[in-house]
């Protein structure tokens, strides 16, 4: 496991870049990688880091650390794998239910019940398919490990879906992530159909917010609508790919944008976000968007990036190994190949950093130990390295 790649930036930067070369087409999650230009003005403060390459999985997409230090990943095919980093081995987590694999969908997130010591509840999302299309969906289940670096999932049952299910292939979304207070977030994205985020008929374009067991929590804005209006937190969003609460409670949100305008949003209960009314970019045909700034009404980001980054993952760290960027957010860049620092301060947020990682950057995790862990989009060729960023010694 020797570095393959040795960074060295500041801790205290602000670096203003070009995310990708070119004008993207049909979605900023399918455009080709271009890397990001790389520069950074040095101050006294100096953190640097090696990036190891681990262990390589098929089209991963996420992952999350069990109790025990080893790793659950997902691949878009379908397969939920579990790595052991101590022993550098991979096995097989069976009883996956059937996933679509399309263009921007398959088996996505998988995150652990906040108990999951005692309950050893997995909530996992992927794409599944019925006779009217395509739609995200989430199911928990029991994870039985066995002796031979595998396991099973056990008593599964799917608790969300989206809905209406669409056509196309793209837009799913299906960020996982659980409140302070227990409560589960999840992002439905529009699945490109542009006006479902404001139609308060169906969940996309929406970040819901559920009890543990998929029904509607108590306390959401839209409850006295029923239907599915009571699962929604928020409204107006395009394609959600990254949700972290802060150390305050605090949800913080990224979404890619049309034709440049992605977004970084500090998420409230019941508001609007604005796609596709407002936008801080173009629809790819180059027909305009009313810019946020011309329709107070609606949430504007807090962050709005033109050249895009093509946001994918997301951490709010809290580790120790990285002390001066603890509190920091980090966001996977795909055309970007990037990984972007972002700084908080209360309800305001700014691009700290950005580091060329040289490769399309999926997701983000943070390890036991507080080393930063990345998963390598497996786009190009369908293989994608999982890395461990860890402080550099000479640093």
């Amino acid at each position: 496991m020797a570095p393959i790649r040795h960074i060295l930036l500041t801790a205290i930067t602000t670096v203003l870049l070009a995310a990708c070369g070119g004008t993207p087409a049909p979605d900023q999650d399918d455009i080709a990688a271009a890397p990001a230009t790389d520069t950074a003005a040095s101050t006294d403060a100096t953190t640097s880091f090696s990036t190891a390459e681990i262990a390589r999985f098929d089209s991963p997409w996420a992952m999350t650390f069990l109790p025990d230090g080893r790793l659950l990943v997902t691949e878009m095919g379908g397969t939920l794998k579990l790595y052991d980093p101590a022993a550098n081995s991979t096995g097989t987590i069976s009883g996956v239910p059937a996933v679509e694999h399309v263009a921007q969908g398959g088996l996505g997130d998988v995150v652990l019940h906040p108990q999951f010591a005692d309950n050893q509840w997995i909530y996992i999302s992927y794409v599944e398919r019925d006779d009217t299309g395509l739609g995200a969906a989430v199911a928990r289940a029991r994870l039985a490990l066995d002796d031979a670096g595998g396991g099973a999932l056990q008593d599964l049952e799917v608790i969300w879906r989206q809905t209406p299910k669409k056509s196309g292939d793209g837009h799913f979304g299906y960020r996982i992530a659980f409140a302070p207070d227990g409560k589960l977030f999840i992002s439905s994205s529009e699945r490109k159909e542009f006006d479902p985020a404001q139609d308060m008929a169906g969940n996309l374009g929406k970040i819901v917010r559920l009890n543990d067991n998929g029904t509607p929590a108590e306390g959401n804005p839209f409850a006295d609508q029923g239907g599915v209006a009571a699962q929604v937190w928020s409204l107006g969003h395009r394609n959600i790919l990254g949700v972290a609460f802060a150390a305050d409670g605090q949800l913080w949100a990224h979404e890619m944008g049309p034709k440049g305008g992605d977004e970084l949003n500090l998420i409230e209960p019941g508001q609007n976000y604005g796609y596709p009314v407002v936008s801080d970019g173009n629809h790819y045909d180059d027909t305009p968007i009313p810019d946020h700034a011309t329709r107070p009404e609606f949430r504007a980001p807090v962050i709005s990036w033109t050249p895009v980054i093509s946001p994918a993952g997301f951490i709010i760290y809290s580790g120790d190994l990285f002390p001066a960027w603890k509190g920091s957010g980090f966001i996977g860049g795909l055309s970007s190949m990037s990984l972007v620092r972002v700084e908080f301060e209360g309800q305001n947020a700014r691009e700290a950093q950005r580091f060329d990682m040289g490769r399309r950057i999926r997701e983000v995790e943070q390890g036991p130990d507080g080393a930063i862990w990345l998963l390598e989009d497996g786009a190009r060729n369908g293989q994608g390295w999982l890395l461990k960023l860890t402080p550099d010694a000479a640093g």
